[in-house]
């Protein structure tokens, strides 16, 4: 039976599980442990697709938070384009072209809920439920249009490398496993001051 199976699929969370609302307390620990993650990274991917193709792709990836959330607890914005010194990258965005080489997301922390300005695989605003294992990792799930996400972030010696493993079920089949081994290359920026 392959990995990628139907039947293999276990629910991401059950029904009416998710608070849906904002108003949430925010949980310092998850604001601790977002902080954390600022800076910029260097992220190298793999991605094996349930056909059996297999990529690998340099990307750089940057956080940033804002000086004075306009809503929320904290606010952040994601920059994300690849890392031009790597030969695979024209190919990947030719045969996925639902990835985008570059691009930028907002997202707000609500207590446990995440509320981006867009999804990694379509620009349709995402709310992403998220949940601590301990202090060096976190869980994000998100559901929109027909996918599924389960996202695993740790991060490892003293916040130098971080490792994530994104799982992506489409329509309830496991379609899209990505292993991503990251690289602290730059420490915080200043926060981001609204115009």
């Amino acid at each position: 039976m392959s990995l990628f199976s139907a039947k293999n699929r276990i629910p991401l969370t059950a029904p009416g599980a998710v608070n849906q609302s904002p108003s949430v307390n925010v949980d310092s620990n998850l604001r601790r442990w977002f902080a954390r993650n600022l800076g910029l990274w260097r992220s190298k991917r793999q991605y094996l697709f349930n056909d059996n193709q297999v990529f690998h792709l340099d990307m750089n990836l940057k956080m940033e938070t804002f000086a004075e959330p306009q809503a929320g607890e904290t606010r952040y914005r994601f920059s994300w384009w690849p890392d031009e010194s790597n030969q695979h990258s024209e190919a990947f965005f030719a045969r996925k072209p639902w990835y985008e080489r570059s691009g930028v997301m907002e997202a707000t922390l609500w207590g446990h809920q995440l509320q981006r300005s867009r999804g990694y695989l379509n620009t349709d605003p995402v709310r992403t439920s998220l949940r601590q294992v301990d202090e060096h990792e976190t869980i994000l799930e998100s559901h929109y249009q027909q996918w599924d996400i389960l996202e695993h972030i740790r991060l490892v010696d003293q916040d130098r490398y971080r490792y994530r493993a994104i799982y992506s079920w489409e329509n309830g089949e496991l379609v899209i496993v990505e292993h991503h081994h990251e690289i602290r290359v730059e420490d915080p920026l200043p926060p981001i001051q609204d115009a």
